[in-house]
């Protein structure tokens, strides 16, 4: 990965843990995007889903990490931008394989689904994983092609 800038968003329900995965990456050497809400009035998740997933499929950024109550409303969301690839992980292992078979470039968590701790431990899992191509890549390239439509 050659761009160090990751985008952040969030519905309220997630506006802590967004707050200290942004801690988190930017002590590990990444430039933050975080694109908010800052305050806890409730805030529909599908915009702030699109809103990132648009930033990574421009380019302006490298990955996105979303955030929502279960994480799986923003993710869907998400996945609707074209050139998006973006799922939602309660585990280390999951967050590891999407970067590696699957080349995701979101990661979506539920911030009622897990704690601080194993959502810090995911995302250092999403990060250090890359693509490993081969085989994956022809299942990738599928993937895409269905987007095309």
């Amino acid at each position: 990965m050659t761009s160090k800038r990751i985008v952040l968003s969030s519905d309220h329900a997630a506006i802590g843990m967004r707050q200290t995965i942004a801690n988190h990456i930017a002590g590990l050497g990444y430039e933050v995007v975080d694109i908010g809400p800052t305050t806890p009035e409730s805030t529909p998740y599908p915009q702030h889903g699109e809103a990132a997933a648009r930033r990574v499929a421009s380019g302006d950024c490298a990955l996105g990490i979303i955030l929502c109550g279960t994480g799986q409303g923003i993710m869907m969301a998400a996945n609707k931008v074209k050139g998006v690839r973006c799922g939602v992980c309660s585990d280390a292992f999951s967050a590891r394989m999407i970067r590696q078979h699957n080349d995701a470039n979101m990661l979506s968590l539920g911030a009622r689904v897990i704690g601080e701790a194993l959502a810090l431990d995911i995302i250092d899992a999403f990060l250090s994983a890359d693509f490993e191509g081969g085989r994956h890549a022809t299942r990738v390239d599928m993937i895409t092609a269905i987007e095309k439509g």
